[in-house]
């Protein structure tokens, strides 16, 4: 005789115990956030705006190198 099973399906917490959950662990995940010193974001954002303009200088230059190319190739 086949005995009938006796699992219990787990309950799915409602809708607002799980957005209350997702609320704790995004404060719990901006605890860890390590604010940096005046002096650090200084650097970092001089380190960024330098990186930008060398990556924007030689966009200009392939620009401007591939245009005179197609213009020397093409008249």
């Amino acid at each position: 005789m086949a005995k009938a099973s006796t699992t219990v399906k787990a309950k799915k917490p409602n809708v607002f115990m799980r957005i209350g959950l997702f609320i704790k662990q995004i404060i719990d995940e901006l605890r860890k956030v390590v604010t940096p010193t005046a002096k650090e974001l200084f650097f970092w954002s001089l380190a960024v705006f330098i990186f930008v303009l060398l990556l924007m200088a030689f966009v200009t230059g392939m620009d401007f190198g591939l245009g005179k190319l197609m213009l020397w190739m093409f008249g």
